[in-house]
């Protein structure tokens, strides 16, 4: 009996060792397509969940409580044989301590997405080879969902994951796919290349700040909490000088700008007017939507 127990324990034990770091749920939406075989989607929605869900992408261990949650919804407009083309976007989120909050880290909806599927073909994939255009796709935003993951409990902690996507989008441009190209705007390519640079580093610590500062200290003390997110977003007027509505502010404030709202609602008037002052100057695209603060 004890030899059992110790076996088990071992078992169960090797288990979350290796178990994987993120927790995927992947939706395919075919609905513009006519005459196509349902089953083949239905395939491809579950190889695309196992490719992201079954693999290890850290070297880190963690428990099943503690996977990086996110979504991918891959949205079909066209079919030619076996290429398909559409969109794919993908959210992330991350619990805030001492709630049952999930924060949004990472927003964003890629308009060129293009791949060649076989239904009766495995999902090949290498960190060093083009091998697939779907593949680098989804391993490519599996690593930034980990780096901006990282990056919110340590300061610049997603940096490898950061540097693997970029080796991927380095890879992928002699393949001639779209979104992999630097002499495209608002791509994969300048998403992460813009995310390393040292320029746009007050982006990484506000990101930082704003969690570990911030949100993760509400349960504590909302006021000291609220205003280290107010210190954190002022960090980013450096970003938006040298840069003015640069693709990623752009994807921070599409992926925050709501949960920013709700915040500073019950906020004092002095606090609404200066962080109203902030927003303004560095997402102005949002405007109207801040004035709901109010």
């Amino acid at each position: 009996m004890k030899k059992l127990i110790l076996l088990l324990s071992i078992f169960f034990l090797s288990m979350e060792t290796f178990a994987q770091e993120v927790k995927c749920e992947v939706s395919i939406n075919f609905n513009r397509l006519d005459g196509v075989d349902v089953s083949m989607f239905e395939g491809m929605k579950q190889q695309v969940y196992e490719f992201i869900n079954n693999r290890k992408w850290t070297g880190d261990v963690f428990k099943e409580n503690e996977k990086i949650e996110f979504s991918v919804l891959i949205e079909l407009t066209s079919v030619q044989g076996t290429t398909f083309e559409g969109t794919i976007q993908v959210q992330s989120r991350r619990p805030v301590f001492g709630s049952a909050y999930n924060s949004t880290i990472f927003s964003f909806k890629d308009e060129n997405f293009s791949f060649t599927y076989d239904r009766f073909a495995n999902l090949e994939y290498s960190e060093s080879t083009f091998l697939s255009n779907l593949t680098s796709v989804l391993a490519f935003y599996t690593y930034m969902v980990i780096g901006y993951d990282y990056d919110t409990y340590k300061m610049e902690g997603g940096t490898k994951y950061f540097q693997k996507a970029q080796q991927i989008a380095g890879t992928a441009q002699a393949s001639g796919s779209q979104g992999w190209s630097s002499s495209e705007r608002r791509n994969r390519y300048w998403l992460v290349e813009n995310h390393l640079t040292p320029r746009y580093r007050n982006l990484r610590i506000c990101s930082y700040e704003y969690h570990r500062k911030g949100f993760d200290q509400m349960s504590n003390d909302v006021t000291t909490a609220r205003a280290a997110v107010t210190t954190a977003l002022m960090k980013l007027e450096v970003v938006h000088r040298n840069f003015p509505n640069s693709f990623n502010m752009r994807v921070f404030f599409d992926s925050k700008n709501k949960e920013i709202i709700k915040l500073y609602k019950d906020a004092p008037r002095a606090e609404k007017d200066k962080i109203l002052n902030l927003l303004n100057t560095v997402d102005p695209a949002n405007t109207i939507n801040y004035q709901k603060i109010l």
